[in-house]
């Protein structure tokens, strides 16, 4: 499972870890009033962006698919005809790719923790596939421009990295070897994409975060929302970590996941913390008004567990290679720290009578 700016300050900061410092909404309630429009102008800002960037990938697959088709779908004579225009096409897809999909996790908190718009994190990024199964797959079909169908694929940005990035044999083309940047060799992602797929994948990621951000426009924000949303959320570090652990980051080539290949799960994980401290932000003149010291500790805590998680990452972009061992150590160790904060947040929030959604 992977489970939310109006004019916003930079009003915490991430003490000691090279975390980046963290927006929280500018307090424009009355004091003492829970500020949830400052969640919504957030939600809509950021779909709004994700939308944008995902019309644009979805305009460089079709310049790809068009450019399949002109060679009659023959991926050896496209790439041997028009590798200038394939690797344009392809290098652009997959830097919209991995802009798109940070904007969703900086948002992922509110659409997963929020039950009316939780589904859209189902469809775009946290459900599996039919064959994988469970309780959460993905409730849609792929139709293809030649016909076919797939059925239940998986999540959206899942489908879309492991068709980009080669991961998943079925969406990719298995005898050209493209080497889209032009050094000299093939390395891991440099791969032809499936036309057909490609397309209709990021059509439908497209046409998904239109009606994410029409559903974002239209909710109304409530305290129940808000609560549910970070007692939802926060307590989720130990399967983030462990999808890390499974990546091609931690496990490397021996790594059988097809997904989370282009990005660390750790930034993901500082992304949907930072859209939390937004949402606790919104609601923390309340909390203070209830209980000055336990609201200023929830923001702390809160605080420390992203740059916990911050601290990580910034050693492994600074080269260093953690063990599964070690993953699991960090794991349980922000674990810890997530559902104590969360015990803090579900008892304020009895005690300010906000029932949170089951």
């Amino acid at each position: 499972m992977k489970r939310w700016f109006s004019m916003i300050t930079l009003a915490l900061v991430l003490a000691g870890c090279g975390g980046a410092a963290v927006p929280t909404a500018q307090p424009t309630a009355p004091a003492g009033a829970a500020d949830l429009g400052a969640i919504k102008t957030y939600l809509v800002g950021k779909a709004t962006d994700l939308d944008g960037r995902a019309a644009k990938l979805e305009s460089a697959s079709q310049r790809y698919y068009d450019l399949a088709k002109a060679a009659n779908f023959d991926y050896a004579a496209l790439w041997s005809g028009k590798q200038a225009e394939v690797s344009a096409a392809l290098v652009e897809a997959k830097q919209l790719w991995t802009e798109a999909s940070p904007n969703y996790e900086q948002i992922e908190g509110i659409v997963a923790g929020v039950p009316t718009l939780a589904d859209y994190d189902v469809i775009l990024d946290a459900g599996s596939s039919g064959a994988e199964g469970g309780d959460s797959v993905a409730p849609y079909d792929l139709t293809l421009a030649d016909g076919r169908t797939l059925a239940k694929p998986g999540n959206l940005f899942g489908v879309t990295e492991s068709t980009l990035w080669g991961t998943f044999p079925e969406f990719t083309v298995a005898d050209v070897q493209a080497d889209l940047n032009g050094n000299g060799s093939v390395e891991f992602g440099e791969s032809l994409p499936e036309a057909n797929v490609l397309l209709a994948s990021t059509q439908k990621l497209h046409a998904t975060t239109g009606e994410l951000l029409t559903a974002a426009q239209a909710w109304q924000p409530t305290e129940a929302d808000a609560f549910t949303a970070l007692v939802t959320m926060i307590p989720t570090m130990s399967e983030y970590f462990e999808s890390w652990k499974n990546s091609r980051f931690v496990s490397g080539d021996a790594s059988e996941q097809r997904d989370f290949v282009a990005i660390s799960r750790l930034a993901d994980v500082q992304d949907i913390l930072g859209s939390l401290q937004v949402v606790y932000t919104s609601v923390s003149p309340a909390v203070a008004k209830l209980d000055k010291a336990e609201d200023e500790k929830i923001a702390a805590d809160l605080a420390a567990l992203r740059a916990f998680v911050a601290d990580v990452h910034a050693k492994e972009k600074g080269g260093q290679r953690f063990t599964a061992e070690e993953a699991d150590i960090l794991g349980a160790e922000a674990q810890n720290r997530a559902t104590a904060v969360t015990g803090q947040i579900s008892q304020v929030a009895a005690r300010l009578n906000v029932k949170i959604a089951e």
